[in-house]
């Protein structure tokens, strides 16, 4: 960075990234960001679903960080709360899953079951 018109730009992307993860109406994706989460591999994980839902336009859906949600095992961990809907919990989560999760579930409302804590506690 070597200018004023350089730092604008970076601050300007940040500004962005960090628009999507306010809270406000709508679909909330949670990721779990606990040392065990990030451990696990969750950084990666809410960095795609932050690419993912500014590259769609989805300004319904927020995505935040939240600490231990108490089931280090599963890690990483991203639940999903639609208003009117019960909350879905994804577990075991990758960077490569977000793509099918923000598909099938957050636009078409049909949650991903074979990633779900559910499908987990099966095995």
């Amino acid at each position: 960075m070597k200018t004023i018109a350089e730092l604008e730009a970076i601050r300007q992307r940040a500004k962005g990234q960090v628009g999507v993860r306010k809270d406000r109406e709508g679909t909330r994706v949670v990721v779990g960001m606990a040392t065990c989460g990030i451990a696990a591999g969750a950084r990666p994980v809410m960095l795609a679903f932050v690419e993912e839902v500014n590259k769609r336009g989805l300004q319904h859906v927020t995505v935040s960080q939240t600490g231990c949600i108490g089931m280090c095992r599963l890690e990483p961990i991203v639940e999903v709360f639609v208003p009117g809907k019960d909350k879905v919990t994804y577990v075991h989560m990758t960077p490569e899953k977000v793509g099918r999760v923000i598909a099938e579930h957050i636009v078409n409302g049909r949650p991903v079951d074979e990633y779900t804590i559910g499908a987990a506690e099966e095995q």
